[in-house]
């Protein structure tokens, strides 16, 4: 490959080629399967994990003349879902057919949404290192998801399970705005953040709840216009985008460097390889004849149930972190990182609600982060709940362990679960804070090492340190640090 990726200049990323330097245009369209305990046009169960074709109703497997039934509550999580992505909400929508074949298309058409989509243009701020940019919404529709065809159980074979079909799906597409793999990790990890404020999907990419075609473009740095796009189609991993991103993107550069054009097409990424490969030729709309499904009237949006779900809106990512700015004297990076995730967000309020603001915030981003991505879980399935980590952060606060002790607790805390109130007293880890215990300790020191208190008082400050180890040794690591500093001030005067 000739082109290569290179740093941001003039606030885009560029690719360097052998006849200039070109950038790359990258658009979204997300599938966010819509947190519902019952798919969009039948009552079947949408639990993951279920054995195959045991959620399959008579409307899923379009049996003939099953006729679909609109999931209110579905409509309403895409209502939400809009809203917080500050996008205009459509008072008409029509359910259209899109139709194509595919095994595991039973009806031989998907239930979609093509010119009135339920909700309309929005954006989202995203946080990066450079300062925040907005990206464009170009709208949210609904659709019904398709089945699963499995390849791998027999080699000459494949298996289909519907337990997905007709699951209630959201298709967020996003305008041309993203320049990089860098603002594309940041943009769905924007996205999905706001839908799990939201509570309207789950943002499982392992589970497949969410995943996204890639629509990439490359032009020489200047034009205005838009290159041809391919779409890669159906991602499922943030990592997988970037890489397919950056392969795409050389690929196009290659092909137009050495005089010929980019075809329109879908292409898949091969996650093995690393490389992208064609698929089909890219339909168009029409190729998909489009038409309105007869079985399902338009969606006519009353005004005051908008209103109501926009009242009931919950505090979402950006308003939290202007929050956290303002109350606790967080700053945007701090802010930005403990309301990435609501669980986090919710943690970090519970334990500075009865303990010190800054030791909480370097505990959680320091060695509770740590600690979780050792072991590869989320916050809300860690050992040290926010109740222990709040005990913890008060016993280093009152004095009664120090912060190299607490390290010591923590440990075991990570792995039991233990509060540490209990750990403390059960190892006698408790700090001396005995004046009178410390000032002992302390003129044993100092009439050992005579000649070092010369020397101190002789303007060889640096030796101050060397009688505060003594001392933390001769404790065994148990006396006050801040005690041990005032006592020894006045008594090298």
């Amino acid at each position: 490959m000739v082109g290569k990726i290179m740093n941001k200049q003039n606030g885009k990323y560029l690719i360097k080629g052998e006849k200039g330097n070109w950038e790359v245009i990258i658009g979204l369209e997300v599938h966010a399967q819509v947190i519902s305990k019952s798919k969009l046009f039948s009552g079947s169960s949408t639990k993951f994990g279920a054995e195959p074709n045991t959620q399959v109703s008579l409307v899923d497997s379009a049996f003939p003349g099953m006729l679909p039934v609109i999931n209110e509550y579905c409509v309403q999580q895409a209502i939400k879902t809009g809203l917080g992505l500050n996008a205009k909400i459509n008072h008409y929508s029509v359910f259209d057919r899109k139709n194509y074949f595919y095994a595991d298309l039973p009806q031989g058409y998907q239930i979609s949404q093509y010119k009135n989509p339920i909700v309309g243009e929005g954006n989202i701020t995203l946080d990066l290192p450079e300062g925040t940019k907005n990206v464009g919404i170009e709208r949210l529709h609904l659709e019904q998801d398709a089945g699963k065809s499995i390849h791998d159980i027999d080699p000459n074979n494949t298996y289909v399970d519907l337990n997905r079909s007709g699951v209630a799906l959201m298709e967020i597409v996003s305008k041309p705005d993203l320049r990089s793999p860098d603002e594309v990790n940041a943009y769905i990890k924007k996205l999905r953040s706001i839908m799990r404020y939201l509570g309207t999907c789950d943002g499982n990419m392992q589970e497949g709840s969410l995943r996204a075609d890639v629509n990439i473009s490359v032009r020489k740095v200047g034009d205005k216009k838009l290159g041809t796009r391919c779409e890669i189609k159906n991602v499922n991993s943030i990592k997988f985008m970037q890489m397919a991103i950056a392969y795409e993107a050389q690929r196009q550069v290659e092909l137009l460097e050495s005089g010929k054009s980019v075809d329109q097409e879908t292409r898949l990424f091969d996650t093995k390889k690393n490389e992208t490969r064609s698929m089909r030729s890219k339909e168009d709309a029409h190729d998909y004849r489009y038409f309105p499904d007869p079985d399902l009237l338009p969606l006519n949006l009353d005004k005051k149930l908008i209103e109501k779900i926009k009242k009931n809106l919950p505090e979402l990512p950006d308003q939290k972190k202007e929050r956290f700015i303002k109350n606790y004297a967080l700053n945007t990076y701090e802010a930005n990182v403990l309301v990435s995730e609501k669980e986090i967000s919710d943690y970090f309020e519970e334990v500075v609600e009865t303990s010190d603001i800054k030791l909480a915030k370097n505990w959680i981003m320091g060695d509770l982060f740590a600690s979780l991505n050792e072991k590869n879980i989320s916050i809300s399935q860690s050992p040290v709940t926010a109740k222990i980590m709040a005990q913890l952060i008060n016993s280093i606060s009152s004095g009664i362990i120090s912060g190299r002790t607490a390290k010591e607790v923590f440990e075991i805390m990570k792995e039991t679960g233990e509060e540490p109130n209990k750990i403390i007293e059960s190892k006698g880890l408790q700090q001396k804070s005995d004046p009178k215990e410390l000032e002992e300790i302390i003129d044993k020191i100092l009439n050992n090492n005579k000649d070092k208190v010369e020397q101190y008082k002789s303007g060889k400050d640096k030796l101050f340190g060397f009688f505060v180890g003594q001392v933390m040794k001769e404790s065994e690591g148990k006396a006050n640090p801040k005690l041990v500093n005032e006592i020894l001030i006045k008594k090298l005067k």
